[in-house]
């Protein structure tokens, strides 16, 4: 077999194929985005321009940009993880909510921590534990109420983000609230719950956190793939019927993955509370847990296409916030239409397969006028 021959199989791989799918998609969504920037008055490039140097400009801007995308990936993997067992997780803001409010939490569950300087190495794995079972058991009931009484996992994870919140706020004022401040906002977490910042980023709130973030990826990516856990959920995925068939549960899938997508949920709380803000505060999610569902159907489940996409999508919220400074037309509203193009541009498989289709019938008309 020839290079190019091999080079035209690779790209007939479904992985490939979806891949190149959600590039393009992307790329259509971003010129569609520009060329309404010019209709309302505004250069394309300057716009460009505005983006580029807002989320690469300086150490302390591709340190923002990072701290952006850290929370994306996870609720990505939050929303992708149940999608191979055939759910739609629209619950992960309920969930990091949880999560966030959990590890703020941690030095009042287990106050040992604070008076025992022996144990306080184990404060930032408890907090993350404690994010982790939060988000989890919160995940979790969707789950099992999908298992056991059939209940669709989109309506009981939406009702449940509304209930997620009033807990969260009723924690926030009644239980937690510092008794210092007069928002609504709780107690500020001692100095070894906090994890340090690179000094690269020149201040930016991204640390070591990252890299254990992109390990997260690559394992679960393996876990999936490689164990036959993963290899059950992929079969109710596909066919819930046939997997049965195999003896494999369907409840035990369903259930199994919404708490592990949960439980990932729930680590956002972790990169906000340990990493940045070291205290729970109303309000504090950029819509992390909506647009983790635009990063996961931007990489089409797949775990590894979490990464990009989800850089690109804290990309655009970085960079959004310049907008309202540096232009006089636009505001950071364009990020939000942006990634709306963007996941109809790569929703649009049906405009893709049309468009392939006519381009093989004139390949295969030109040829057959050739050769007669």
């Amino acid at each position: 077999m020839s290079r190019w021959s091999a080079f035209q199989t690779s790209l007939l791989h479904p992985t490939v194929r979806s891949f190149i799918k959600s590039v393009l998609g992307s790329i259509l969504g971003l010129i569609l985005g520009l060329i309404i920037c010019k209709f309302a008055g505004e250069s394309p490039f300057h716009i460009l321009k505005i983006l580029y140097t807002s989320c690469f400009g300086s150490g302390y801007d591709f340190g923002m940009t990072l701290f952006c995308t850290a929370p994306l990936i996870l609720t990505g993997l939050a929303v992708a993880i149940p999608l191979r067992a055939g759910l739609f997780n629209i619950g992960a803001e309920g969930q990091l909510t949880l999560g966030a409010i959990a590890v703020a939490s941690s030095s009042v569950v287990w106050p040992s921590l604070t008076s025992h300087p022996a144990l306080q190495w184990l404060a930032i794995p408890f907090a993350a534990t404690l994010g982790f079972l939060a988000g989890g058991l919160w995940g979790a009931i969707p789950g099992v109420l999908k298992a056991k009484r059939g209940s669709h996992e989109v309506i009981t994870t939406i009702m449940l983000n509304f209930i997620a919140a009033g807990i969260s706020a009723y924690l926030a004022i009644y239980v937690l609230k510092d008794p210092e401040s007069t928002q609504a906002q709780t107690v500020f977490l001692p100095e070894f719950f906090h994890l340090k910042p690179f000094t690269i980023f020149n201040g930016a709130p991204m640390g070591h956190l990252i890299w254990i973030t992109l390990l997260g990826v690559v394992l679960f990516h393996l876990w999936i793939t490689k164990s036959a856990w993963g290899y059950k959920l992929r079969a109710v995925g596909e066919n819930e019927l046939a997997a049965e068939t195999y003896g494999i549960s369907k409840q035990r899938s369903w259930m199994s993955s919404m708490f592990i997508g949960g439980g990932v949920a729930g680590l956002v709380g972790v990169v906000e509370v340990l990493g940045n803000s070291h205290r729970f505060k109303m309000g504090f999610s950029a819509d992390y847990g909506f647009v983790g569902i635009a990063v996961a159907l931007l990489a089409r489940g797949n775990i590894l296409g979490i990464l990009p996409s989800a850089f690109l999508f804290g990309m655009l919220q970085k960079g959004s916030g310049s907008l309202d400074l540096e232009t006089e037309k636009i505001t950071r509203e364009l990020s939000y239409l942006i990634q709306g193009l963007i996941i109809l541009g790569v929703a649009s498989e049906g405009l893709w397969e049309i468009l392939s289709t006519h381009l093989k019938t004139r390949v295969l008309k030109g040829a057959k006028r050739k050769n007669g």
